[in-house]
Protein backbone atom coordinates (compact mmCIF):
# COMPACT_ATOMS: atom_id res chain seq x y z
CA UNK A 1 0.00 0.00 0.00
CA UNK A 2 2.84 2.37 0.89
CA UNK A 3 4.57 1.69 -2.41
CA UNK A 4 1.35 2.36 -4.28
CA UNK A 5 0.88 5.69 -2.50
CA UNK A 6 4.45 6.70 -3.36
CA UNK A 7 3.92 5.77 -7.02
CA UNK A 8 0.70 7.77 -7.16
CA UNK A 9 2.37 10.75 -5.51
CA UNK A 10 5.27 10.59 -7.98
CA UNK A 11 2.83 10.31 -10.87
CA UNK A 12 0.94 13.38 -9.66
CA UNK A 13 4.20 15.31 -9.37
CA UNK A 14 5.21 14.23 -12.85
CA UNK A 15 1.88 15.32 -14.30
CA UNK A 16 2.15 18.73 -12.59
CA UNK A 17 5.67 19.11 -13.99
CA UNK A 18 4.41 18.24 -17.49
CA UNK A 19 1.63 20.82 -17.19
CA UNK A 20 4.16 23.45 -16.08
CA UNK A 21 6.31 22.56 -19.11
CA UNK A 22 3.30 22.82 -21.45
CA UNK A 23 2.27 26.17 -19.98
CA UNK A 24 5.85 27.46 -20.23
CA UNK A 25 6.02 26.50 -23.93
CA UNK A 26 2.74 28.14 -24.79
CA UNK A 27 3.49 31.24 -22.70
CA UNK A 28 6.80 31.63 -24.54
CA UNK A 29 4.99 31.20 -27.84
CA UNK A 30 2.37 33.82 -26.94
CA UNK A 31 5.07 36.30 -25.94
CA UNK A 32 6.88 35.75 -29.24
CA UNK A 33 3.60 36.20 -31.15
CA UNK A 34 3.02 39.55 -29.44
CA UNK A 35 6.59 40.60 -30.30
CA UNK A 36 6.11 39.51 -33.93
CA UNK A 37 2.83 41.46 -34.11
CA UNK A 38 4.60 44.61 -32.88
CA UNK A 39 7.32 44.17 -35.53
CA UNK A 40 4.83 43.55 -38.35
CA UNK A 41 2.57 46.46 -37.36
CA UNK A 42 5.62 48.71 -37.01
CA UNK A 43 6.74 47.75 -40.52
CA UNK A 44 3.20 48.41 -41.78
CA UNK A 45 3.24 51.90 -40.23
CA UNK A 46 6.66 52.67 -41.76
CA UNK A 47 5.48 51.49 -45.18
CA UNK A 48 2.41 53.73 -44.94
CA UNK A 49 4.48 56.72 -43.84
CA UNK A 50 6.87 56.16 -46.73
CA UNK A 51 4.03 55.85 -49.21
CA UNK A 52 1.55 58.54 -48.12
CA UNK A 53 3.42 60.41 -45.33
CA UNK A 54 0.54 59.63 -42.97
CA UNK A 55 -0.47 56.93 -40.52
CA UNK A 56 -2.73 54.24 -42.01
CA UNK A 57 -6.39 54.76 -41.11
CA UNK A 58 -6.88 51.02 -40.57
CA UNK A 59 -3.98 50.67 -38.11
CA UNK A 60 -6.17 49.47 -35.25
CA UNK A 61 -8.07 46.84 -37.25
CA UNK A 62 -4.81 45.70 -38.86
CA UNK A 63 -3.23 45.13 -35.43
CA UNK A 64 -6.31 43.21 -34.27
CA UNK A 65 -6.32 41.01 -37.38
CA UNK A 66 -2.57 40.25 -37.25
CA UNK A 67 -2.60 39.51 -33.54
CA UNK A 68 -5.92 37.65 -33.74
CA UNK A 69 -4.85 35.44 -36.63
CA UNK A 70 -1.82 34.05 -34.83
CA UNK A 71 -3.52 33.93 -31.45
CA UNK A 72 -5.97 31.54 -33.12
CA UNK A 73 -3.03 29.36 -34.12
CA UNK A 74 -1.64 29.66 -30.59
CA UNK A 75 -4.96 28.58 -29.04
CA UNK A 76 -5.15 25.65 -31.45
CA UNK A 77 -1.70 24.51 -30.35
CA UNK A 78 -2.57 25.02 -26.69
CA UNK A 79 -5.58 22.76 -27.14
CA UNK A 80 -4.46 20.24 -29.77
CA UNK A 81 -0.65 20.08 -29.41
CA UNK A 82 0.27 21.64 -26.05
CA UNK A 83 3.81 20.24 -25.96
CA UNK A 84 4.79 21.34 -29.45
CA UNK A 85 7.79 23.59 -30.05
CA UNK A 86 7.00 27.24 -29.17
CA UNK A 87 9.22 28.90 -31.80
CA UNK A 88 7.95 27.66 -35.17
CA UNK A 89 4.58 29.45 -35.30
CA UNK A 90 6.02 32.89 -34.38
CA UNK A 91 8.76 32.51 -37.03
CA UNK A 92 6.16 31.66 -39.67
CA UNK A 93 4.07 34.61 -38.48
CA UNK A 94 7.02 36.98 -38.78
CA UNK A 95 7.79 35.85 -42.35
CA UNK A 96 4.14 35.91 -43.38
CA UNK A 97 3.62 39.35 -41.84
CA UNK A 98 6.70 40.94 -43.39
CA UNK A 99 5.78 39.43 -46.75
CA UNK A 100 2.31 40.92 -46.48
CA UNK A 101 3.73 44.37 -45.66
CA UNK A 102 5.95 44.24 -48.76
CA UNK A 103 3.01 43.12 -50.94
CA UNK A 104 0.80 45.93 -49.53
CA UNK A 105 3.48 48.37 -50.55
CA UNK A 106 3.65 46.88 -54.06
CA UNK A 107 0.05 46.04 -54.99
CA UNK A 108 -3.06 46.76 -52.90
CA UNK A 109 -5.27 44.33 -54.82
CA UNK A 110 -2.87 41.43 -54.40
CA UNK A 111 -2.41 42.41 -50.74
CA UNK A 112 -6.14 41.88 -50.22
CA UNK A 113 -5.94 38.46 -51.82
CA UNK A 114 -2.85 37.61 -49.77
CA UNK A 115 -4.76 38.50 -46.59
CA UNK A 116 -7.49 36.06 -47.58
CA UNK A 117 -4.93 33.35 -48.34
CA UNK A 118 -3.24 33.98 -44.98
CA UNK A 119 -6.58 33.45 -43.27
CA UNK A 120 -7.19 30.24 -45.25
CA UNK A 121 -3.63 29.14 -44.46
CA UNK A 122 -4.37 29.46 -40.73
CA UNK A 123 -7.60 27.52 -41.26
CA UNK A 124 -5.56 24.78 -42.98
CA UNK A 125 -3.06 24.90 -40.09
CA UNK A 126 -5.75 24.43 -37.43
CA UNK A 127 -7.59 21.86 -39.56
CA UNK A 128 -4.44 19.77 -39.98
CA UNK A 129 -3.80 19.78 -36.24
CA UNK A 130 -7.41 18.76 -35.62
CA UNK A 131 -7.54 15.96 -38.20
CA UNK A 132 -4.02 14.54 -37.81
CA UNK A 133 -3.78 13.60 -34.14
CA UNK A 134 -0.91 11.16 -34.86
CA UNK A 135 1.28 11.54 -37.92
CA UNK A 136 1.79 7.77 -38.00
CA UNK A 137 -1.84 7.44 -39.08
CA UNK A 138 -0.79 8.94 -42.43
CA UNK A 139 1.43 5.92 -42.98
CA UNK A 140 -1.64 3.88 -43.93
CA UNK A 141 -2.27 6.11 -46.97
CA UNK A 142 1.26 5.79 -48.37
CA UNK A 143 0.52 4.69 -51.91
CA UNK A 144 -2.66 6.72 -52.22
CA UNK A 145 -0.68 9.85 -51.38
CA UNK A 146 2.21 8.77 -53.62
CA UNK A 147 0.02 8.30 -56.68
CA UNK A 148 -1.94 11.43 -55.80
CA UNK A 149 1.27 13.47 -55.59
CA UNK A 150 2.51 12.24 -58.97
CA UNK A 151 -0.93 12.91 -60.45
CA UNK A 152 -0.87 16.48 -59.15
CA UNK A 153 2.57 17.02 -60.69
CA UNK A 154 1.31 15.84 -64.06
CA UNK A 155 -1.97 17.77 -63.93
CA UNK A 156 -0.61 20.90 -65.71
CA UNK A 157 0.17 18.70 -68.75
CA UNK A 158 -3.52 17.86 -69.22
CA UNK A 159 -4.89 19.77 -72.23
CA UNK A 160 -7.61 22.26 -71.45
CA UNK A 161 -6.79 22.85 -67.80
CA UNK A 162 -3.00 23.25 -67.85
CA UNK A 163 -1.70 26.76 -68.37
CA UNK A 164 1.74 28.10 -69.24
CA UNK A 165 2.78 31.29 -67.43
CA UNK A 166 6.24 32.82 -67.50
CA UNK A 167 7.61 30.03 -69.67
CA UNK A 168 6.69 27.24 -67.22
CA UNK A 169 3.60 25.04 -67.49
CA UNK A 170 2.90 24.58 -63.78
CA UNK A 171 -0.56 26.13 -63.44
CA UNK A 172 -4.04 24.65 -63.80
CA UNK A 173 -7.33 26.50 -63.98
CA UNK A 174 -10.89 25.43 -63.22
CA UNK A 175 -13.10 28.33 -64.19
CA UNK A 176 -11.96 31.38 -62.17
CA UNK A 177 -9.74 29.28 -59.88
CA UNK A 178 -6.00 29.10 -60.72
CA UNK A 179 -3.47 27.23 -58.60
CA UNK A 180 -0.19 25.32 -58.73
CA UNK A 181 -0.85 21.62 -58.03
CA UNK A 182 2.88 21.03 -57.57
CA UNK A 183 2.68 22.93 -54.27
CA UNK A 184 0.11 20.49 -52.88
CA UNK A 185 2.09 17.56 -54.30
CA UNK A 186 4.90 18.52 -51.89
CA UNK A 187 2.89 17.41 -48.89
CA UNK A 188 1.74 14.14 -50.45
CA UNK A 189 5.20 13.16 -51.72
CA UNK A 190 6.94 14.01 -48.43
CA UNK A 191 4.55 11.70 -46.59
CA UNK A 192 4.97 8.97 -49.23
CA UNK A 193 8.78 9.12 -49.16
CA UNK A 194 8.89 9.20 -45.36
CA UNK A 195 6.61 6.18 -45.14
CA UNK A 196 8.36 4.17 -47.85
CA UNK A 197 11.90 4.88 -46.66
CA UNK A 198 11.01 4.22 -43.03
CA UNK A 199 10.13 0.67 -44.11
CA UNK A 200 12.77 0.08 -46.80
CA UNK A 201 15.64 2.19 -45.43
CA UNK A 202 17.53 -0.72 -43.87
CA UNK A 203 17.18 -2.83 -47.03
CA UNK A 204 18.44 0.03 -49.19
CA UNK A 205 21.35 0.67 -46.84
CA UNK A 206 22.58 -2.92 -46.67
CA UNK A 207 21.91 -4.18 -50.21
CA UNK A 208 21.31 -7.78 -51.22
CA UNK A 209 24.23 -8.30 -53.65
CA UNK A 210 27.75 -7.04 -54.25
CA UNK A 211 29.83 -5.81 -57.15
CA UNK A 212 33.35 -6.56 -55.93
CA UNK A 213 33.74 -4.70 -52.63
CA UNK A 214 30.67 -2.52 -53.26
CA UNK A 215 27.21 -3.53 -51.95
CA UNK A 216 24.33 -3.03 -54.37
CA UNK A 217 20.82 -2.16 -53.23
CA UNK A 218 17.76 -4.26 -53.95
CA UNK A 219 16.62 -2.92 -57.32
CA UNK A 220 12.98 -3.61 -56.48
CA UNK A 221 13.28 -1.52 -53.32
CA UNK A 222 15.05 1.21 -55.28
CA UNK A 223 12.27 1.35 -57.87
CA UNK A 224 10.16 4.11 -56.27
CA UNK A 225 13.29 6.22 -55.82
CA UNK A 226 14.06 5.77 -59.51
CA UNK A 227 10.48 6.82 -60.22
CA UNK A 228 11.06 9.99 -58.22
CA UNK A 229 14.13 10.76 -60.32
CA UNK A 230 12.14 10.15 -63.49
CA UNK A 231 9.29 12.40 -62.36
CA UNK A 232 11.70 15.23 -61.56
CA UNK A 233 13.13 14.96 -65.06
CA UNK A 234 9.66 14.91 -66.63
CA UNK A 235 8.83 18.10 -64.75
CA UNK A 236 11.98 19.77 -65.99
CA UNK A 237 11.48 18.71 -69.61
CA UNK A 238 7.72 18.83 -70.14
CA UNK A 239 6.79 21.69 -67.83
CA UNK A 240 10.03 23.72 -68.16
CA UNK A 241 10.03 24.02 -64.37
CA UNK A 242 13.63 23.89 -63.18
CA UNK A 243 12.74 25.14 -59.69
CA UNK A 244 10.26 22.41 -58.75
CA UNK A 245 12.43 19.81 -60.45
CA UNK A 246 15.41 20.79 -58.28
CA UNK A 247 13.25 20.96 -55.17
CA UNK A 248 11.69 17.51 -55.54
CA UNK A 249 14.86 15.78 -56.63
CA UNK A 250 17.00 17.12 -53.79
CA UNK A 251 14.19 16.44 -51.33
CA UNK A 252 14.18 12.77 -52.37
CA UNK A 253 17.97 12.57 -52.19
CA UNK A 254 17.98 14.17 -48.74
CA UNK A 255 15.42 11.73 -47.36
CA UNK A 256 17.20 8.78 -48.99
CA UNK A 257 20.48 9.78 -47.36
CA UNK A 258 18.88 10.31 -43.94
CA UNK A 259 17.11 6.93 -44.17
CA UNK A 260 20.16 4.95 -45.29
CA UNK A 261 23.23 6.97 -44.30
CA UNK A 262 24.82 5.98 -47.62
CA UNK A 263 26.68 8.70 -49.51
CA UNK A 264 26.72 6.65 -52.69
CA UNK A 265 23.04 7.50 -53.22
CA UNK A 266 23.86 11.19 -53.06
CA UNK A 267 26.75 10.87 -55.50
CA UNK A 268 24.86 8.61 -57.90
CA UNK A 269 21.76 10.77 -57.78
CA UNK A 270 23.68 13.96 -58.43
CA UNK A 271 25.43 12.31 -61.37
CA UNK A 272 22.16 11.14 -62.92
CA UNK A 273 20.52 14.52 -62.40
CA UNK A 274 23.51 16.37 -63.89
CA UNK A 275 23.39 14.09 -66.94
CA UNK A 276 19.66 14.64 -67.40
CA UNK A 277 20.04 18.40 -66.86
CA UNK A 278 22.72 18.55 -69.55
CA UNK A 279 20.49 16.77 -72.06
CA UNK A 280 17.51 18.92 -71.10
CA UNK A 281 19.58 22.10 -71.42
CA UNK A 282 20.25 21.26 -75.05
CA UNK A 283 16.68 20.18 -75.78
CA UNK A 284 14.64 22.86 -73.96
CA UNK A 285 14.78 26.43 -75.32
CA UNK A 286 13.30 27.82 -72.07
CA UNK A 287 15.94 26.27 -69.83
CA UNK A 288 18.63 27.11 -72.35
CA UNK A 289 17.65 30.77 -72.22
CA UNK A 290 17.55 30.81 -68.42
CA UNK A 291 21.08 29.44 -68.19
CA UNK A 292 22.31 32.05 -70.68
CA UNK A 293 20.66 34.83 -68.66
CA UNK A 294 22.25 33.45 -65.51
CA UNK A 295 25.71 33.48 -67.06
CA UNK A 296 25.42 36.98 -68.54
CA UNK A 297 22.17 38.92 -67.98
CA UNK A 298 23.67 42.09 -69.47
CA UNK A 299 23.51 40.68 -73.00
CA UNK A 300 19.71 40.75 -72.82
CA UNK A 301 19.30 43.54 -70.25
CA UNK A 302 16.28 44.90 -72.14
CA UNK A 303 14.80 41.44 -72.70
CA UNK A 304 14.96 38.17 -70.78
CA UNK A 305 17.73 39.45 -68.52
CA UNK A 306 15.76 42.52 -67.44
CA UNK A 307 14.51 41.03 -64.14
CA UNK A 308 17.95 39.93 -63.00
CA UNK A 309 19.57 43.24 -63.94
CA UNK A 310 16.92 45.26 -62.12
CA UNK A 311 17.26 43.00 -59.07
CA UNK A 312 21.00 43.69 -59.04
CA UNK A 313 20.31 47.42 -59.14
CA UNK A 314 17.79 46.98 -56.30
CA UNK A 315 20.33 45.27 -54.05
CA UNK A 316 22.88 47.96 -54.89
CA UNK A 317 20.42 50.76 -54.08
CA UNK A 318 19.50 49.11 -50.77
CA UNK A 319 23.04 49.05 -49.42
CA UNK A 320 23.39 48.17 -45.75
CA UNK A 321 20.19 49.50 -44.17
CA UNK A 322 17.96 49.99 -47.23
CA UNK A 323 16.15 52.96 -48.68
CA UNK A 324 13.30 52.56 -46.21
CA UNK A 325 9.93 50.85 -46.63
CA UNK A 326 8.01 52.35 -49.59
CA UNK A 327 10.95 54.67 -50.36
CA UNK A 328 12.58 52.45 -52.96
CA UNK A 329 11.46 51.55 -56.46
CA UNK A 330 11.14 47.73 -56.57
CA UNK A 331 8.06 47.94 -58.80
CA UNK A 332 10.37 48.25 -61.82
CA UNK A 333 11.14 44.53 -61.39
CA UNK A 334 8.54 42.34 -63.18
CA UNK A 335 6.86 39.75 -60.91
CA UNK A 336 8.53 41.36 -57.90
CA UNK A 337 5.84 40.21 -55.44
CA UNK A 338 6.31 36.55 -56.42
CA UNK A 339 9.71 35.54 -57.79
CA UNK A 340 11.65 38.66 -56.72
CA UNK A 341 10.18 39.61 -53.35
CA UNK A 342 13.64 39.03 -51.84
CA UNK A 343 15.01 41.77 -54.11
CA UNK A 344 12.31 44.16 -52.88
CA UNK A 345 13.33 43.38 -49.29
CA UNK A 346 16.97 43.93 -50.24
CA UNK A 347 16.24 47.37 -51.70
CA UNK A 348 14.00 48.76 -48.96
CA UNK A 349 15.42 46.93 -45.90
CA UNK A 350 19.00 46.55 -47.12
CA UNK A 351 21.55 43.96 -46.08
CA UNK A 352 20.21 44.09 -42.52
CA UNK A 353 16.71 43.15 -43.67
CA UNK A 354 17.80 40.33 -45.97
CA UNK A 355 20.07 38.85 -43.29
CA UNK A 356 17.19 39.02 -40.79
CA UNK A 357 14.87 37.19 -43.19
CA UNK A 358 17.48 34.53 -43.96
CA UNK A 359 18.17 34.13 -40.24
CA UNK A 360 14.47 33.49 -39.67
CA UNK A 361 14.55 30.77 -42.32
CA UNK A 362 17.70 29.28 -40.77
CA UNK A 363 15.93 29.13 -37.40
CA UNK A 364 12.88 27.55 -39.05
CA UNK A 365 15.00 24.82 -40.64
CA UNK A 366 17.18 24.32 -37.54
CA UNK A 367 14.18 23.88 -35.24
CA UNK A 368 12.61 21.50 -37.77
CA UNK A 369 15.76 19.37 -37.88
CA UNK A 370 15.96 19.41 -34.07
CA UNK A 371 12.42 18.03 -34.01
CA UNK A 372 13.49 15.34 -36.49
CA UNK A 373 16.48 14.35 -34.32
CA UNK A 374 14.28 14.02 -31.24
CA UNK A 375 11.60 11.97 -33.00
CA UNK A 376 11.55 8.35 -31.87
CA UNK A 377 9.73 6.75 -34.80
CA UNK A 378 11.50 6.48 -38.18
CA UNK A 379 8.45 7.75 -40.07
CA UNK A 380 8.12 10.78 -37.77
CA UNK A 381 11.83 11.48 -38.13
CA UNK A 382 11.75 11.38 -41.94
CA UNK A 383 8.54 13.40 -42.14
CA UNK A 384 10.01 16.16 -39.98
CA UNK A 385 13.24 16.05 -42.00
CA UNK A 386 11.29 16.36 -45.24
CA UNK A 387 9.25 19.34 -44.02
CA UNK A 388 12.35 21.16 -42.76
CA UNK A 389 14.25 20.30 -45.95
CA UNK A 390 11.47 21.73 -48.14
CA UNK A 391 11.58 25.06 -46.30
CA UNK A 392 15.37 25.18 -46.55
CA UNK A 393 15.72 23.95 -50.14
CA UNK A 394 12.96 26.18 -51.47
CA UNK A 395 14.49 29.23 -49.81
CA UNK A 396 17.96 28.37 -51.10
CA UNK A 397 16.77 27.79 -54.68
CA UNK A 398 14.78 31.00 -55.08
CA UNK A 399 17.24 33.25 -53.21
CA UNK A 400 20.12 31.77 -55.22
CA UNK A 401 18.23 32.56 -58.41
CA UNK A 402 17.59 36.17 -57.39
CA UNK A 403 21.25 36.82 -56.47
CA UNK A 404 22.56 34.83 -59.50
CA UNK A 405 24.11 31.96 -57.57
CA UNK A 406 21.90 29.58 -59.61
CA UNK A 407 19.75 30.01 -62.73
CA UNK A 408 16.48 31.75 -61.92
CA UNK A 409 13.52 29.50 -61.08
CA UNK A 410 9.87 30.32 -60.62
CA UNK A 411 9.24 29.01 -57.11
CA UNK A 412 8.10 31.10 -54.16
CA UNK A 413 9.90 32.22 -51.02
CA UNK A 414 8.00 30.30 -48.28
CA UNK A 415 5.48 32.40 -46.30
CA UNK A 416 6.82 35.64 -47.89
CA UNK A 417 5.99 35.60 -51.61
CA UNK A 418 2.52 36.29 -52.95
CA UNK A 419 0.66 33.07 -53.71
CA UNK A 420 -2.22 31.12 -52.20
CA UNK A 421 -1.11 27.59 -53.11
CA UNK A 422 2.26 28.13 -51.46
CA UNK A 423 0.81 29.62 -48.26
CA UNK A 424 -1.69 26.80 -47.80
CA UNK A 425 0.86 24.02 -48.25
CA UNK A 426 3.46 25.73 -46.07
CA UNK A 427 0.99 26.04 -43.18
CA UNK A 428 0.02 22.38 -43.58
CA UNK A 429 3.68 21.35 -43.44
CA UNK A 430 4.18 23.59 -40.40
CA UNK A 431 1.25 21.89 -38.65
CA UNK A 432 2.67 18.42 -39.39
CA UNK A 433 6.06 19.49 -38.07
CA UNK A 434 4.47 20.75 -34.84
CA UNK A 435 2.46 17.54 -34.53
CA UNK A 436 5.70 15.52 -34.68
CA UNK A 437 7.17 17.84 -32.04
CA UNK A 438 4.19 17.33 -29.73
CA UNK A 439 4.29 13.53 -30.17
CA UNK A 440 8.01 13.39 -29.39
CA UNK A 441 7.53 15.52 -26.28
CA UNK A 442 4.84 13.15 -25.03
CA UNK A 443 7.16 10.15 -25.46
CA UNK A 444 10.23 11.88 -23.96
CA UNK A 445 8.91 14.80 -21.92
CA UNK A 446 11.29 17.36 -20.52
CA UNK A 447 10.40 17.52 -16.87
CA UNK A 448 11.51 20.63 -14.98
Amino acid sequence: MTATRVERRDLRRQRRAWRRSENANRTTELGLIVLVSVIVVGAYVLASLGKTASLPVNLGPFLVVVLGLFVVGHLALRTLAPRADPVLLPIAGLLNGLGYVVIVRLNNHQAGLQAVWSLLGMVAFVGTLFVVRRVRDLDRYRYLLGFGGVGLLMLPLVPGIGEQIGGSRVWVHFGPLNFQPGEFAKVALIIFCASYLAEKGTLLAEGDRRLGPFPLPDLRALGPVGLAWGVSIVIMVAEHDLGMSLLYFFLFITLLYVATGRRRYVGGGLGLFALAAMVTYRASPVLNERVKVWLDPWKTAQGTGYQIVQAMFAFGAGGTVGTGLALGNPTRIPAVQTDFVFAAIGEEMGLVGTVAVLTAFLLLVAVGLRIAVRAENAFDKLLATGAAAVFGLQTFIIVSGVIRLLPLTGITLPFVSYGGSSLLTNYILLALLLRVSDTSARIHPVVA
